[in-house]
């Protein structure tokens, strides 16, 4: 008996996970397995469905690094040949998302933002925004919502945007206040910004066709359901999402100041601080000049300029214009290769965002998100519940199902023409246009919700300034708010422009 307790403790000591939530990890797979496959779906894609949700609760509950639960979905992806029928296949399944230029173009954004702290511009920059807004930290988060939105209408990557452009700009602003995730000072002003930063992103995001890349998409669609009829032309989305945009920009910071307040809330001393760092940095040097060389280079070519001026055919690619970004700061010696190397938040990004986006992307080659979408038209159908709840539900099940996505053009390719087509029949046609402007904000208010939810969100969420919990709790109180905007603001808006 005293060896099987002594067994039992160095067990407790040693293993690398926490026991009680990996037991109540392996109880939700077992349970998962076991239940019945449901009708129009095969036991392969079932166990596929089972493997993602225990991945996720196995994340939610920190049973280890997000790396190694991603690491070992995997594993299990390619062990148990859900997605092939051989383990050859299975393994090129499992593997085929970290080829993905999503997920390459968050690894290199976050590259190149080293250059930002290694070259001091960073630094320049967060003391430049605190000597104009640093009298209290509100006011900075402002200062990065406004920054968003001046961004927004040239980024078509809201991924290079907020998380290659304006997040290496908060960190430098957190440092300045000593707020850093590795001296577990990351309360002091830096989850709050962090937070800021990153919900800014989705809203900014909706307001504009160009200001990410599934938008398109989304336009798209909407003339396919109405047969041309409605054409969301860039001024058309632009002045349909202006108001709504702008009252949830303004709304944004004070709400996460009161749900995340930060430690230091008042700087009084902060303006003449960096205004006197300022002046003892001088002018800038030889390698900063390099850098806002190299930023004003990736936004020109991520905003499509080029291509506006020449003619489509000068188009690139936003992971092609961030590598050459990477590439510029490499030869130039503002960063070099060991800085590539030990950037270990972009390299744990590469793994556990690649391992999501390819359950994603499985589930949706499996048929998953087509029977779920089918049943629940059919459901809607067999309620004969009223038209505008059924409106209702269908917004909020498309919003909310994106925690089975790790990518907001996979969820909008996989689902809105099927939800924007069951609701053209359901809603009376004087409605329709206020239906489809709900399902396009929806798209984009969906980021809010997890740290995998689209390619910003990885990167501000690696930095370590926020927790998971407080992520995720943040996330569904602003996808909340945001909605309840656009179905008051946005509808009595869309009313005055003679949508509906």
């Amino acid at each position: 008996m005293e060896q099987l307790l002594r067994a039992a403790r160095y067990f407790r000591d040693a293993v690398p996970f926490r026991i009680v939530p990996a037991i109540i990890t392996t109880l939700v797979l077992l349970v998962l397995l076991l239940w019945p496959t449901p009708q129009g779906l095969t036991p392969k894609a079932w166990a596929l469905v089972a493997i993602f949700l225990t991945t996720i609760v196995a994340i939610i509950l920190k049973v280890m690094p997000i790396g190694v639960m991603a690491l070992m979905a995997v594993m299990i992806v390619a062990l148990s040949q859900v997605t092939a029928e051989s383990s050859k296949e299975a393994i090129a399944d499992a593997l085929a998302s970290y080829s993905s230029p999503l997920i390459w173009l968050i690894v290199v954004a976050v590259l190149i933002s080293r250059g930002l702290k290694k070259t001091g511009l960073g630094q320049r920059i967060g003391l430049y925004f605190i000597s104009l807004l640093g009298k209290s930290t509100m006011g900075i988060g402002y200062g990065l919502a406004v920054c968003e939105l001046i961004l927004a209408p040239f980024t078509p990557s809201n991924t290079a945007r907020g998380g290659g452009i304006v997040h290496p700009i908060m960190r430098s602003i957190a440092s300045a206040f000593d707020s850093d995730p590795e001296k577990k000072t990351e309360g002091r002003v830096g989850t709050y910004l962090a937070l800021v930063n990153y919900h800014a992103n989705p809203i900014t995001s909706g307001m504009f066709v160009t200001a990410t890349a599934p938008n398109p998409l989304v336009v798209d669609y909407v003339a396919k359901v109405t047969n041309q009829n409605f054409h969301l032309s860039w001024g058309t989305w632009a002045l349909a999402m202006l108001l709504p945009g702008l009252v949830c920009l303004f709304l944004m910071p004070l709400a996460i100041y009161l749900l995340s307040p930060p430690e230091l809330k008042k700087t009084p001393d902060a303006v003449s601080y960096a205004r006197e760092q300022l002046r003892a940095m001088g002018p800038l040097s030889g390698k900063e000049r390099v850098m806002v060389g190299t930023f004003a280079m990736l936004l020109v070519l991520w905003a499509d300029v080029p291509a506006m001026i020449f003619g489509p055919a000068f188009s690139l690619d936003a992971t092609v214009v961030a590598l050459l970004g990477l590439f510029v700061l490499l030869i130039t010696g503002t960063i070099d290769w060991d800085d590539v190397l030990s950037e270990k938040s972009a390299w744990d990004t590469l793994i556990w965002f690649g391992s999501l986006v390819m359950l994603a992307s499985e589930l949706n080659k499996a048929g998953v998100i087509s029977w779920f979408s089918k049943g629940l038209q059919g459901s809607i159908e067999a309620s004969g519940m009223a038209w505008p709840m059924a409106a209702a539900v269908l917004v909020l099940v498309f919003l909310f199902s994106h925690y089975f996505f790790a990518s907001t053009t996979a969820h909008i390719s996989a689902m809105l023409l099927a939800f924007l087509t069951v609701g053209a029949h359901l809603v009376p046609a004087e409605y329709l246009v206020a239906f489809l402007l709900m399902m396009a904000a929806a798209s984009c208010i969906m980021m809010t919700l997890t740290h995998y939810a689209t390619g910003t969100s990885p990167i501000i969420f690696g930095s370590g300034y926020v927790t998971m919990g407080k992520w995720w709790s943040v996330g569904i109180v602003m996808a909340v708010m945001e909605l309840l905007v656009y179905a008051t603001v946005g509808l009595l808006w869309w009313k005055v422009l003679g949508h509906w």
